[in-house]
């Protein structure tokens, strides 16, 4: 199974000081929280994409490149791209850029993205949200298939002999995780191509996110890619952990308060009861995460939300410290000890895509050819008839 960190990469005040940090404090931040990550024994590193304030990721795929390129073992992935507002055609090659810049350590996570004013920005309508995401991820996941493609739909411009360049590294492409809050459209499209699931987590009762794992493990199989139970599930969640349970509420309590998607409700102990939130000692941090277990049963990635609402960084790091020496350890082997033997223990790698279309084989290397056109002007025998026509 696979543990690693997520980031919405908001630009907030801490509470406890008053101060805010720039936009190039957040995102150098963000790289040595990721570094540290990787120095502590954790899997996976995940960022978002916003387009407004308060918020620095704007291009996710700069942003883990940057990482990639300061890492060894880290996978890279996106805790939202926006398969809604961005073009797929985008899409396509930005992540396959950084796939080839990472070495296959990558993946992503496809999301409509819940910021209303984002969709005009880009010449969308919010109301088409679901339409776009089910269209942009058909195209998509042709774009990295097939190495010419035709190609109509509603909302973008017909592709004719197109190419997507450069193509997936080793002709496989990324592994692809769709995630989702409360929209079943997300999980069924998931479980017919037979991708990822991923789950929120964090803000809704173990309830909800059980019937929408369950509904898209069914799926999984209806579809064919296998039993149910070999569905490929992810979690977010989040915890702040302590030498004491109390310490870690008195820490934690500011940030709590304070944050636009916590503050004025429920109180912190409140929340902790009803939602997957971890808040407390090492022992209770590790109880409340291996209680996901008996909701969700055997899943493969579990993200954890750890530098919002305005922690610092030093307070970031020193989590993951404790988190790593003492909490993650632990972790592995439970979860280990729990798992089923016919279920994958972690989603695929890219030497499993590989692989698994290869075998013992050696991959296509995928390279310009003359048929598709002039790689120098973008020509093609299709756009020449058309100047002909004229």
């Amino acid at each position: 199974m696979q543990f690693g960190i997520m980031s919405v990469s908001d630009v907030t005040r801490d509470p406890t000081t008053g101060q805010t940090p720039s936009e190039a404090e957040r995102i150098r931040d963000f790289v040595t929280i990721a570094k540290k990550a990787e120095e502590v024994g954790l899997d996976v590193v995940a960022v978002g994409e916003h387009h407004n304030p308060p918020f620095f990721s704007s291009s996710p795929t700069t942003l883990l490149a940057a990482i990639a390129a300061q890492t060894e073992r880290l996978i890279l992935t996106t805790s939202t791209t926006l398969i809604t507002t961005n073009d797929p055609v985008r899409i396509a090659e930005e992540y396959a850029m950084l796939q080839h810049l990472s070495n296959g350590r990558m993946d992503l996570m496809l999301g409509r993205g819940n910021t209303a004013p984002v969709y005009p920005w880009f010449g969308h309508d919010i109301h088409t949200g679901l339409h776009l995401a089910l269209e942009n991820y058909n195209l998509l996941h042709r774009l990295w298939r097939e190495d010419v493609v035709d190609w109509e739909g509603r909302f973008r411009t017909a592709l004719h002999g197109f190419t997507s360049t450069p193509r997936p590294l080793d002709d496989v492409p990324p592994f692809v995780w769709h995630g989702s809050i409360r929209t079943p459209e997300i999980a069924e499209q998931a479980a017919y191509y037979g991708n990822g699931f991923f789950a929120n987590h964090i803000f809704w009762p173990p309830s909800h996110t059980k019937r929408m794992v369950n509904f898209y493990r069914e799926r999984y199989e209806h579809h064919g890619h296998g039993p149910a139970k070999t569905a490929i599930v992810g979690l977010g969640g989040q915890f702040f952990v302590g030498r004491t349970s109390q310490g870690a509420k008195d820490a934690f309590r500011p940030y709590f308060d304070a944050a636009p998607v916590y503050g004025g409700g429920p109180s912190l102990e409140q929340f902790s009861e009803s939602t997957p939130l971890a808040v407390g000692s090492v022992q209770e941090v590790i109880d409340k995460i291996l209680g996901y277990h008996e909701y969700i049963g055997n899943y493969q990635r579990q993200l954890f939300l750890v530098d919002h609402a305005g922690i610092p960084v030093g307070t970031v790091l020193d989590q993951l410290e404790l988190f790593g020496a003492e909490v993650l350890p632990v972790l592995r082997r439970e979860f280990a000890s729990r798992r089923d033997p016919e279920v994958p223990a972690g989603p695929p790698t890219h030497a499993d895509l590989v692989r698994a279309k290869y075998g013992d084989g050696e991959p296509r290397q995928p390279r310009p050819a003359a048929n598709r056109g002039d790689n120098v002007t973008g020509g093609s025998p299709y756009i020449d008839l058309i100047d002909a026509q004229n």
